[in-house]
């Protein structure tokens, strides 16, 4: 699996993570799913390709206003609960950022 598919896979687990503890749908809710396949074009056709940094370190926003707001509340949510859920996606993402951050 390449780092945009270990994106994609991230930003999926936490949007389900987070409507299924807040909006306690099985699965996706409807605005739940519409920032999902948002989120996953935007992984699509970053400029950085492979080497696209995590979202947070990125110096490039390309997500619009609105969805950029609901993203930042899934991940303030769905990250924390991460190392509990899905501990091997969260630890992956963590050595990505530290590995970043080292070079």
């Amino acid at each position: 699996m390449n780092h945009l598919q270990r994106e994609k896979k991230t930003v999926t687990v936490m949007i389900q993570l987070y409507c299924r503890r807040n909006h306690h749908q099985r699965t996706l809710c409807e605005s739940c799913s519409t920032l999902l396949r948002y989120a996953e074009k935007r992984i699509d056709s970053c400029k950085f390709g492979m080497e696209k940094p995590n979202c947070l370190d990125c110096t490039v926003h390309c997500y619009n206003k609105e969805k950029r707001e609901a993203i930042r509340i899934v991940m303030r949510y769905a990250g924390p609960r991460m190392m509990v859920y899905h501990p091997l996606i969260a630890i992956r993402h963590l050595l990505r950022s530290k590995k970043k951050d080292a070079l």
